[in-house]
């Protein structure tokens, strides 16, 4: 099985955004104004210019995850999957988010159902340590026939402290933060594994949840189902990356701000997410984090072959970091002080703009 056949093509996904973008045109407003855009390789949010500052924008949702969040009628996560989607993606320029605005669009109203999910976008935004600003609700019959969430956030850097990776060298060192599980993305195909399997989200998990020493949120003490580990929230990773930022920027942090080269959210295109980062130097993945079981079962199930894996899901690795090779130790304790299961998984190398592993199958030449 792959993400094509069960709905979803990748490749056909980027040339649509490719031709996007190519009719959108340029910016009314000029340089050195505010709200002018300003140029962001690798794409993980916009930019534009605020006097001294400058403002980051991102906007996501959380996809046909919320279909099995439907099916259950189980909320309580999905508000911060979608925060989650949205201020991970503004960590990866530098960004401290703010602000977050919500849409919620709905074939019928509901109140139970929207409170549920204002919680978790209340709890959503503890977590990131950012002001829910607004939204807007919609009740569109015949035009959605289930509940989808989406939202934007903003967030703000300093005017010259933006990080992008255009100056990342071979022999940086690649650090990698744990995923609380599946995230939100490739649910396209993992429905698909679900149904084929025959089991019921409601059915205990055919895998060993307490491995990795993660929490399933909501599951109860004799075990988690295959629905609740399924619709794990997403891991926001604010604290402990701005933490480390901003220490870093006031010279109190484990390092340098310069020594903090890249930042990339393992999102959709898994692995290859890193070749956007930089034009020309390659990443090589030789200590990979450890995988979460639902991977595996999902793998075995499919069956899926490990590279389609590793371009749709994270693999237990959301996030990651590249910070110069003489400071990485430091980081990598740092870190790992802050959030459990943090430690180097690479190197940033000077071999051809792609993507390797330890494993020999998985290579990346293009996102």
């Amino acid at each position: 099985m792959d993400y094509a056949t069960s709905g979803v093509d990748i490749e056909a996904e980027g040339a649509a955004i490719a031709s996007l973008i190519g009719s959108l045109g340029g910016s009314v407003r000029k340089p050195g104004t505010r709200g002018a855009p300003v140029p962001l390789p690798g794409g993980f949010g916009g930019i534009i210019e605020f006097g001294n500052s400058r403002l980051a924008l991102a906007t996501d949702g959380v996809g046909s995850k919320l279909q099995l969040a439907n099916k259950l009628g189980r909320y309580q996560g999905v508000g911060i999957d979608c925060v989650a989607m949205n201020v991970n993606d503004l960590l990866c320029v530098g960004a401290e988010p703010l602000a977050f605005v919500d849409y919620i669009a709905v074939p019928e109203t509901d109140p139970e159902t929207h409170s549920v999910i204002g919680g978790s976008l209340a709890e959503a935004c503890r977590r990131a340590r950012i002001t829910l600003a607004g939204g807007e609700t919609a009740t569109l019959p015949g035009i959605v026939t289930e509940l989808d969430l989406s939202g934007t956030a903003l967030g703000w850097f300093p005017a010259g402290e933006a990080i992008t990776g255009e100056n990342l060298e071979a022999g940086d060192v690649i650090i990698g933060l744990p995923s609380s599980g599946v995230h939100s993305n490739g649910y396209t195909l993992l429905r698909a594994i679900v149904e084929k399997s025959g089991l019921s989200l409601g059915d205990t998990a055919p895998f060993d949840t307490n491995l990795l020493g993660r929490e399933i949120e909501g599951a109860s003490e004799s075990g988690a189902t295959l629905g609740e580990v399924l619709l794990n929230p997403t891991r926001i990773y604010v604290d402990p990356i701005i933490d480390l930022i901003d220490s870093c920027r006031k010279g109190a942090g484990p390092c340098a701000s310069g020594d903090l080269k890249a930042i990339a959210h393992i999102t959709g295109g898994g692995l290859s997410n890193l070749l956007r980062l930089h034009d020309s130097l390659g990443w090589h993945i030789s200590n990979p984090l450890p995988i979460p079981p639902e991977f595996n079962w999902m793998a075995e199930t499919g069956p899926v072959e490990k590279l389609e894996m590793h371009r749709v899901f994270n693999m237990g690795m959301g996030m990651c970091i590249a910070v110069s090779a003489e400071v990485a130790e430091t980081v990598e304790n740092w870190l790992t002080e802050r959030l459990s299961g943090t430690r180097i998984v690479g190197v940033v190398c000077d071999d051809g703009h792609r993507v390797t592993h330890a494993d020999s199958e998985i290579v990346f030449e293009h996102y």
